[in-house]
């Protein structure tokens, strides 16, 4: 959702038992003094709404607060609740003329309105008819673990541990309601200054698809490269266990300070985790546990019945690490074989099928040419 949000928290869920009256990252370090996390702005050439403006005869428009390449973020005062802040979330005229986009917008409120963790962000229903496309979520004070990342490089095991439990809690709820996020990363995690956290952002997200059509091969990919599970890459089934790679790819990230596959294409780098393994968590940073490793390497593993099952599985494991036998998945690693793909060559794939149809066709024609020659005989 990009920005901030508000203090208070809703329902708890049945993974976690996260609702306890002292904050969950009261005693989380890494957590403890953030920075207040400001949006960037993408340049845009459409105007910012102008402060004072209200929205519908309800939302006050205080300031603008971030601007990614969909939609610009508000900070307002809602007028029917006691003035609480709330942020505005309102898409770029391009984006309403865009059907794929703006089905991404109005999807994710509609996921959003019906999910109910404290650790999800909250999206606030709007009953009255709006005057233009919008949505409304709470208010958080904070910054996105991404920023947390960035200023502390990898985190102490124990407070990444913590920080992965807590999103497996929230991610677990939206598996009970048939919901996969297929995003998670440290961007769409936001770290609150009164201890807490949130899940955010569920444009991508999407119920479990356990068939795709050998046409999906060939359409576009949605999500972020580095955080991507490989079915998602191969544009294949996803469940729960998709998430659970995501998350995997945080964890190993929040341990050693780098994505589990570096390249300086992205889109390389996705291709390169169908084919390979990322290097062991313990080569880039010693101090790991073996165990952390294990926890670490099981969410990675590229096929998806060899993952944890869900987030329930996950969570076991990381709420008591001590209790995790190393099995050796760092011993079985191999590094990722290069592959001809429509996404990550297209020009080279366009360029080789383009030679292989009129190598067809050549043959296709020596073939009747011949053919001719002999009946004519």
């Amino acid at each position: 959702m990009g920005g901030m949000t508000r203090n208070e928290t809703g329902g708890a869920s049945s993974l976690g038992g996260v609702a306890a009256a002292a904050p969950p990252l009261a005693d989380v370090p890494s957590c403890q003094n953030l920075p207040l996390g400001r949006g960037s702005f993408e340049p845009s050439g459409e105007p910012l709404l102008g402060p004072d403006r209200v929205l519908d005869g309800r939302f006050l428009i205080r300031e603008a607060i971030g601007r990614s390449r969909m939609a610009t973020l508000y900070r307002a005062e809602d007028m029917l609740h006691g003035r609480r802040n709330v942020v505005v979330k309102m898409p770029l005229r391009s984006i309403e003329g865009d059907p794929v986009s703006f089905t991404r917008f109005r999807h994710e409120e509609e996921i959003g309105l019906g999910l109910h963790h404290p650790l999800l962000l909250k999206f606030h229903p709007i009953t009255a008819e709006k005057c233009q496309p919008y949505l409304v979520t709470e208010y958080l004070v904070g910054c996105t673990l991404d920023h947390v990342l960035h200023a502390s490089g990898p985190l102490p095991e124990r407070d990444a541990m913590t920080i992965a439990g807590l999103v497996c809690a929230a991610v677990g709820h939206m598996h009970e309601q048939r919901v996969i996020h297929c995003d998670l990363k440290p961007s769409n995690i936001m770290i609150c200054r009164d201890g807490t956290l949130r899940v955010m952002d569920f444009g991508l997200s999407s119920p479990p698809i356990r068939k795709r059509s050998v046409l999906a091969k060939l359409t576009p990919i949605f999500g972020t490269a580095e955080y991507m599970a490989p079915e998602q890459v191969d544009n294949g089934p996803i469940d729960e266990r998709t998430d659970v790679y995501a998350l995997g790819a945080v964890l190993y990230e929040l341990l050693t300070g780098s994505v589990p596959f570096k390249n300086e294409d992205p889109w390389q780098s996705a291709f390169q985790r169908i084919t390979g393994d990322p290097v062991a968590p313990r080569v880039l940073n010693p101090a790991l546990s073996p165990q952390a490793e294990e926890i670490v390497l099981h969410a990675l593993q590229r096929k998806p019945e060899d993952r944890y099952s869900g987030m329930a599985a996950f969570l076991a494991d990381l709420s008591e690490p001590e209790r995790v036998p190393v099995t050796g998945y760092s011993q079985r690693l191999r590094p990722p074989r290069w592959r001809l793909s429509f996404q990550a060559t297209p020009v080279l794939a366009g360029i080789l099928l383009g030679l292989g149809a009129l190598l067809f066709f050549a043959l296709l024609f020596l073939f009747l040419f011949i053919r001719f020659r002999t009946a004519g005989r």
